[in-house]
């Protein structure tokens, strides 16, 4: 249980202390223990230090500032902390004293000729927090009666059942993509969804102590677990606010041993085995997982490939991109490397469709932003048979269409479509091909130096430039009027205008094609 500032006051640590203020607060609740390093800026305590903590302060650089003194104090009341503790103070304001009795706000002072450091009150009070009786005695002590009892329960996931029921908690295992796969609820106040959403936008992976997250009035405390010798994620929902976050890890401990104990093995995750039956084009058996993992196929709306994509910036760009646009994301990943998919949850008209759409791209050109990033997608899938093809699509060509497009670091359906019909081209290796080819044949005749030099410039202005001679000046890094000029003798050359409409399908073909054929690793028949 939580303990009050009462209960910490009989620790021998606060054995000549006094309480000057407040003693009708000394039922305040104490989670944890912080000190207060900038009590010159009262207006940040907010923002620095949570509610029902301890607060350490010896008031260093305002002892004399009676008006900031006053403000510290009104800070902490409204902040909802449980104490003030002085260290280091001769006295104490007797106006002070009494806004404090006024706010029922407890202040304590260390006696002044006692060498107590703030390590030593910081370490006695989180030995109790962690180890004091009252939490040995009944939150351990009743979770272990159930974790423990092999005679009982013919399962860990029984067991932890009880435990949380009879202990007011709930608990949540994700596997390490964020898909739960072991789920204990006692109370339904929000959804794992929700919580999900909230906890991919919070750093709690390195954090020795669970991180609190607050899920819409709902207390979760977040943590990295191993289990089988594989990172997970777990988070308990305190349902009573009866646990302090050092008791939440605590137990969080126990849960993990016990679970070695019982030899548990999590189920799989249903959703990261559906997206790797996908890639493997294995749709009977992406049909079989379709309702374990709870997907539909009007949910899908994109899948994707991406590298360099493992780092916390696009973490948090894909939870705000989640969070605000009422879609889901779920992915898996296997080192530098991620495969996933957009889904919507619910059903909506061809507007919102299209709308959906946009903001996937939108989301695309946002983790693009670093620059290591390459990412590979489809959005606009037909069900688990068009998802199947899409990734059968992206693997077939990822590697290839960065160089076709050395510049992009997001490569759309249109890209990869591109480079899947010139590499079938390339492989039938037939007259289809020679005809393509043949367009660049006029290239020859100016010259091997001359024409090397307007074809590059040709592939840069269609493949990389958008057709912009700005951007092909850009890119070759030469002068606009030296592109204008080359671009009016490749017209010349061709006998065409490259820009027109049923010249430039045809020439994007061969291009692309003879840029492919520069790679070592191009298919061939």
């Amino acid at each position: 249980m939580i303990a009050t500032v009462k209960d910490c006051l009989k620790l021998d640590v606060f054995k000549n202390a006094k309480v000057i203020a407040g003693n009708s607060g000394l039922q305040r609740k104490l989670k944890s223990i912080t000190v207060l390093e900038n009590a010159d800026m009262p207006e940040t305590i907010s923002h620095t230090i949570k509610k029902e903590e301890l607060v350490l302060a010896s008031f260093s650089g305002i002892k004399a500032d009676i008006q900031k003194q006053h403000k510290v104090i009104e800070e902490l009341a409204k902040n909802e902390n449980s104490a003030l503790v002085l260290l280091r103070l001769e006295s104490v304001d007797r106006e002070i004293i009494a806004f404090a009795d006024k706010l029922n706000f407890p202040i304590i002072v260390m006696p002044a000729d006692k060498r107590v450091m703030f390590s030593d009150v910081i370490d006695s009070v989180m030995e109790y927090l962690l180890s004091g009786d009252n939490f040995r005695n009944k939150l351990i002590t009743r979770t272990i009666f159930h974790l423990l009892n092999f005679e009982k329960y013919n399962n860990f996931p029984d067991a932890l059942h009880e435990a949380a029921l009879n202990n007011d908690f709930q608990i949540i295992i994700l596997s390490e993509d964020f898909n739960p796969i072991l789920t204990i609820e006692t109370r339904h106040r929000t959804t794992i969804s929700e919580a999900i959403k909230l906890g991919k936008q919070r750093s709690f992976q390195n954090s020795p102590v669970y991180t609190l997250i607050d899920v819409h009035g709902v207390l979760t405390y977040w943590g990295a677990v191993m289990i089988g010798g594989e990172k997970h994620y777990m988070f308990i929902v305190d349902n009573e606010d009866s646990y302090s976050e050092s008791e939440i890890t605590k137990l969080a401990e126990i849960i993990e041993l016990s679970m070695a104990m019982w030899k548990y093995s999590p189920e799989r995750d249903s959703r990261a085995e559906f997206i790797k039956a996908l890639r493997r084009g294995n749709k009977s058996l992406a049909y079989n997982l379709r309702d374990e993992a709870k997907i539909l196929d009007e949910n899908i709306i994109s899948v994707f490939f991406a590298r360099g994509l493992e780092q916390e910036s696009s973490f948090k760009d894909i939870a705000d991109f989640e969070k605000k646009e009422n879609l889901q994301i779920i992915k898996i990943s296997e080192g530098d490397e991620t495969y996933g998919m957009v889904l919507n949850d619910k059903k909506g008209g061809e507007d919102v469709i299209a709308q959906q759409r946009i903001n996937c791209n939108n989301l695309f050109n946002k983790l693009k932003e670093d620059k290591t990033v390459r990412i590979f997608h489809v959005t606009g899938v037909d069900g688990i048979e068009g998802a199947a093809d899409a990734y059968r699509l992206i693997s077939e060509t990822w590697s290839f269409v960065q160089t076709v497009f050395p510049y992009k670091r997001v490569f759309a359906k249109y890209d990869l479509s591109l480079v899947s019909n010139c590499i079938n081209i390339q492989i039938q290796d037939g007259y289809v091909k020679k005809n393509f080819m043949e367009l660049l044949d006029a290239f020859k005749e100016v010259g091997e130096n001359k024409g090397k030099q307007l074809l590059e410039t040709l592939e840069t202005f269609v493949l990389d430039a958008g057709m912009s001679s700005a951007k092909t000046s850009e890119f070759m890094g030469i002068h606009t009027n030296t592109v204008q000029y080359r671009l009016k003798r490749i017209n010349d050359v061709l006998g065409v205008e490259i820009t027109g409409n049923r010249v430039l399908p045809g020439l994007t073909i061969a291009l692309t094609l003879n840029r492919l054929q520069n790679m070592p690793e191009y298919p061939c028949k």
